[in-house]
C-alpha cells in the first residue's frame, strides 16, 4: 500500500455523470512516483492539482515522454474492472525502453493503479457507453540542458470520467504529403512527440471538414498506417483487412481485441500491408463494406466519408453495418459486464 493524502472535499458534486465531455474533467487524486539514483522511490497518492517544475526540465527541451490510455467500468454489482491493464504496462515498457526511460516496476504501474481507483471509486460512471479513463504518464525532469538521457523521472497516473469520443461517424482524409512517424523511428512507441507531429496536418483536414486523417507510410505514401490516433480497420466484401505490425504502427489492445471477436464472428482477418489503392479499388467496386478506426478513446470510430485525391467516397450506411456495431456492442457488454467475459479482459479493482 502506497502513502495517501486525501483531498479535503471532493469535487465530485460539481460533475454532470449525464453529460460528460471527453478528458474535461478529473478525479480527485493521482498518483505519484519518482526515479533517482538509479532506482524507483517512494510513490504516494496525492490530490489532484498543478506540478511545479524548472524551466530547464529536460522533457521540455529533449521530448522525453509517454504515456498510454486505459479505462475502468462499472459492474453490475458495483464493483469496478480495468480492461486488460496487463497489455498497457507492457506496452508502456516497451514505450520505455525505446524512449531511453527507466521501466516501471508491475507493483508500482498496476499497484497504484489499483489503489488509486479504489479511493476514487465513485468517479467511476453507472451509464452505458460511460467510463473512467486512466492516463498513466512518465517524464524526463532533469534539470540540465544537454543532449542526453535524463537520470531522474516523474511517473504519474491520473483519471477522469469520460463519455463517448465520437457521437457520429468520421470523415478522414488519405494523408499523402505529411507523415506521423518514419521507418526506424519511434512510431511503435505511445511517445508524446508522434502526437505533436500529427497536430498541423490533423489541423489542416479538420479545416476542410474532416475529424481525422488516414495516415500513410512516410516512405512510398502508398500503404496504410493508421488513422488520426487510432489503428485503422477495412472490411473488404467479408474479410477483415488491417495494417501489420512494424516500428512505425503502435500494437493497439483495443486492435488486438476486435481482430479476436471478428475471428468468433467467423470473418477472415488479414494482417498485412495495405495499400491506399486496393482500398479505393474495392470503394469503386462497391466491396468495401466498412471502415473504422479503433482504440481505447474511441474504441469503434465508424469511418462515413474517406476523401482521396480531390473525391470524398461514402461508404454504406451504419445502420447497414454487420461487423463494427455488433463489435462495439460487444465489447460494451463484456467491460460492463453483461456477458461472461471468457477471454479475462477484465481485471477487478
Amino acid at each position: 500500500m502506497f502513502e495517501v493524502k486525501k483531498v479535503a472535499s471532493s469535487r465530485i458534486h460539481e460533475i454532470d455523470f449525464d453529460n460528460l465531455k471527453f478528458g474535461k474533467y478529473f478525479a480527485d487524486h493521482m498518483f505519484i512516483a519518482e526515479y533517482a539514483h538509479g532506482a524507483w522511490q517512494e510513490a504516494q497518492i496525492v490530490p489532484f492539482g498543478p506540478l511545479t517544475h524548472s524551466p530547464a526540465m529536460s522533457v521540455l527541451h529533449y521530448g522525453q515522454a509517454i504515456f498510454e490510455g486505459l479505462k475502468a467500468y462499472r459492474q453490475p454489482d458495483g464493483s469496478v474492472a480495468v480492461f486488460r491493464p496487463e497489455d498497457n504496462f507492457n506496452r508502456f515498457n516497451h514505450s520505455a525502453r525505446r524512449m531511453c526511460m527507466p521501466e516501471l516496476p508491475e507493483e508500482i504501474f498496476m499497484g497504484g493503479l489499483k489503489q488509486l481507483l479504489n479511493l476514487d471509486e465513485q468517479w467511476v460512471p453507472k451509464t452505458r457507453g460511460s467510463s473512467l479513463y486512466i492516463r498513466p504518464f512518465m517524464y524526463a525532469t532533469d534539470e540540465f540542458i544537454g543532449v542526453r538521457p535524463s537520470e531522474t523521472y516523474k511517473f504519474i497516473i491520473f483519471t477522469c470520467p469520460v463519455g463517448v469520443y465520437y457521437n457520429e461517424p468520421i470523415r478522414v482524409k488519405v494523408e499523402k504529403e505529411y507523415s506521423r512517424v518514419a521507418d526506424g523511428g519511434i512510431g511503435s512507441a505511445k511517445a508524446a512527440g508522434n502526437y505533436a507531429a500529427a497536430l498541423y496536418p490533423a489541423k489542416l483536414g479538420q479545416e476542410k471538414g474532416y475529424h481525422q486523417l488516414l495516415w500513410t507510410d512516410a516512405k512510398t505514401h502508398e500503404y496504410f498506417e493508421e488513422s488520426g490516433t487510432m489503428n485503422v480497420m477495412f472490411l473488404v466484401n467479408d474479410v477483415l483487412i488491417t495494417p501489420q505490425l512494424g516500428n512505425t504502427i503502435l500494437n493497439g489492445v483495443t486492435r488486438r481485441s476486435v481482430i479476436i471477436l471478428a475471428e468468433e464472428l467467423g470473418y477472415k482477418v488479414e494482417e498485412r500491408k495495405v495499400s491506399v489503392n486496393e482500398i479505393i479499388d474495392a470503394l469503386n467496386r462497391g466491396e468495401l463494406k466498412e471502415a473504422f478506426g479503433v482504440g481505447t478513446a474511441a474504441t469503434i470510430a465508424n469511418i462515413q466519408v474517406i476523401h482521396h485525391e480531390g473525391t470524398d467516397y461514402e461508404l454504406p450506411a451504419i445502420e447497414n453495418r454487420k461487423l463494427g456495431p455488433k463489435i462495439l456492442s460487444h465489447l460494451t457488454d463484456i467491460r460492463e459486464g453483461q456477458v461472461a467475459d471468457k477471454y479475462g479482459w477484465m481485471i477487478k479493482v
